[in-house]
């Protein structure tokens, strides 16, 4: 079976260097490098000033759209920097699909962390979730933001596929605490997800964050995911990244949760860095998947 993230279509860096400077004369290209290869785009960081992102695979394609009719929205209400789209490019020289170029969000990935670390960036995110779920869902709408068609909180659709993801990295020895994942996986039930409707940016976890220099979180990029739904989707960031102290720091401020809430964003969590690890592993990315294993303990410490 073709893994999730395996490209439909692969971008070097001389040819995005010709889109980019056939497209956009107002930029003086003088350096261009790969950012990163994602799932679904491949990101190129050019003089140093602006990222600009390609898709991989055609289902990308309506995702960038949807941050490019958003994140003007969004960019001057929220507390933490996101990525200001600015440049949108066409298909050209072959490459089948558009393209997105955007201001750069200063900082860096972060890579592993202590929770003296972690605990720094409690305030930020908790004051940067609470905007960003109550930014009006009707504006949401106006942008083209589509509803949850991934079903990302359905646990009976996703356990099998959990199921698997944990005996995979048991078997890479990938996985630390294996048996307590294990345990998890064949006991949690399904939980119906309630009809609380929020705009969520979809896909937040440590690779979708920038650092200071003080360690602290000062960016959230990569919104390709963001879409309508319930709120547990983002706060799984708060079970695989925050230890408990900075969680009672962070809920202080977001506000409290129910019981079916947590329980939703743990297994996001799970399941997310689930991928990330075995990502991490097949790409030969050893930040990744040392990053997964962190979270992968802290958010099995929710137990």
């Amino acid at each position: 079976m073709t893994d999730p993230w395996s490209p439909e279509y692969t971008l070097e860096e001389q040819e995005a260097e010709k889109l980019i400077s056939a497209q956009f004369s107002e930029i003086s290209l003088s350096q261009i490098k790969v950012l990163g290869k994602g799932f679904d785009n491949t990101v190129f960081m050019v003089n140093n000033e602006y990222v600009f992102r390609f898709p991989r695979r055609k289902v990308a394609v309506e995702l960038l759209e949807t941050e490019n009719r958003l994140l003007p929205q969004l960019y001057p209400r929220l507390p933490l920097e996101i990525p200001e789209p600015i440049f949108r490019g066409e298909p050209g020289n072959g490459y089948p699909w558009p393209f997105l170029g955007y201001r750069i969000v200063k900082g860096c990935i972060p890579g592993t962390l202590t929770h003296e670390q972690r605990i720094k960036s409690a305030v930020e995110m908790a004051g940067f979730l609470k905007v960003l779920h109550t930014y009006p869902v009707s504006s949401a709408r106006t942008c083209l933001v589509p509803p949850d068609r991934l079903h990302r909180l359905n646990i009976e659709k996703r356990k099998m596929r959990l199921v698997e993801n944990i005996e995979k990295a048991k078997v890479l020895k990938l996985l630390p605490s294996a048996d307590e994942f294990a345990l998890y996986a064949k006991t949690i039930q399904h939980i119906e997800v309630s009809p609380v409707q929020k705009l969520v940016h979809g896909d937040l976890h440590f690779r979708n964050i920038v650092i200071d220099p003080q360690e602290k979180i000062c960016g959230v990029i990569d919104w390709g995911d963001t879409h309508i739904g319930h709120p547990a989707v983002d706060l799984s960031f708060v079970y695989s990244f925050f230890p408990v102290e900075a969680r009672k720091i962070f809920f202080g401020i977001y506000g409290q949760i129910d019981e079916e809430t947590e329980q939703l964003a743990r297994f996001k969590a799970i399941y997310t860095l689930l991928f990330l690890l075995l990502y991490g592993a097949d790409q030969q990315h050893p930040e990744v998947v040392a990053g997964a294993q962190e979270g992968l303990l802290l958010a099995v410490n929710s137990f």
